[in-house]
């Protein structure tokens, strides 16, 4: 039989992009969202609506399925929002997670894919990241995802469960022959944002700081595309169901991007020019972020599909072009 894999989350951008990938490869899912931040019309299976906090929900969900193992997604995401309210980061984030894992305990589910960040990192202190980078979160966000790595770490290490983090750099384009792609509101990243000022929906983009020591003043990033990103989460989970104990792996390209970069990129794919302006840097934005994925590649058999920003970006436009939701 093929896995069953409750995906909590799925209604969101990254992981209703990863049930529908697992679905073409012959996975079976469910998603359990509360849709607080997700879309209904993006899930791909049958859909369980609740809070991560609500053991009694999930205890239902999890008692029907008998799920092979689930992928955690589910998550408040926003770095500036997370500086001014910490307390409900830590308590979607951490507490939720917790209580996902103790409702799993009580049913026998013993494998986990957890979504994390390259936030966990902050700012480097040296490129490209590495696993063993310290890890130094800046924001709340970033320190709450580095709070359950290391209650999974315990977990597993204590109580045996097979756990593996993914560790994100940026994750961007879009599944428009699936009819899936970015729909945050408010939208925060940067390929998005790039498209829509092109494409005269929104005002002029702000480019935050053009005086960064990077080649050409700008912010440089690792562009992964949602595609290979779901495929990172095939493999972590395939290896757990094999008896594997679990890792912790950067998921990004190694390629850095400047922003600069993605708006000629948007420029290119669209035929006409990104209208911009400079504006000051952000607090807490390093110069450049970008991975060394070596282990992933190594272990799982891991490798980008789509690394070009060109390629990244046409899914993207796909998308706007057309979206769903």
């Amino acid at each position: 039989m093929p896995p069953r894999i409750l995906i909590v989350g799925g209604a969101g951008y990254i992981g209703s992009c990863c049930a529908a990938l697992l679905q073409e490869a012959g996975w079976r899912t469910e998603c359990f969202d509360d849709l607080s931040t997700g879309h209904r019309q993006a899930v791909r299976g049958p859909l369980h609506v609740g809070d991560i906090r609500d053991r009694a929900a999930l205890s239902r969900v999890l008692a029907a399925g008998r799920f092979d193992g689930v992928m955690h997604f589910a998550a408040r995401s926003l770095v500036g929002e997370s500086t001014r309210h910490p307390l409900r980061y830590f308590d979607n984030n951490v507490a939720g997670t917790i209580s996902l894992l103790q409702v799993m305990a009580d049913h026998g589910v013993n494998r986990l894919v957890f979504s994390s960040t390259c936030a966990i990192y902050g700012t480097p202190e040296r490129l490209p990241i590495d696993e063993s980078h310290p890890r130094a979160p800046v924001s709340p966000y970033g320190e709450s995802k580095e709070l359950v790595e290391r209650v999974l770490a315990q977990v597993r290490e204590r109580e045996g469960l097979q756990v593996t983090t993914l560790r994100y750099f940026n994750a961007a384009g879009a599944l428009p022959e699936q009819g899936l792609g970015e729909s945050h509101h408010p939208e925060t990243h940067l390929i998005p944002l790039a498209i829509q000022a092109a494409l005269g929906q929104r005002p002029p983009l702000a480019v935050f700081g053009d005086d960064y020591p990077t080649r050409d003043g700008t912010c440089v990033r690792d562009y992964i595309h949602v595609a290979d990103l779901a495929e990172a989460h095939r493999l972590a989970m395939q290896r757990l169901l094999d008896g594997d104990a679990g890792d912790a792996y950067n998921v990004g390209t190694g390629i850095g991007t400047t922003v600069r970069e993605v708006l000629d990129s948007v420029g290119r794919v669209l035929g006409t020019p990104v209208p911009h302006h400079p504006a000051p840097r952000r607090e807490g934005d390093p110069p450049e972020l970008y991975a060394q994925a070596d282990r992933i590649r190594r272990e799982l058999g891991w490798q980008p599909r789509q690394p070009e920003i060109d390629d990244i970006v046409r899914t993207a436009a796909a998308w706007a072009a057309s979206p769903r939701f």
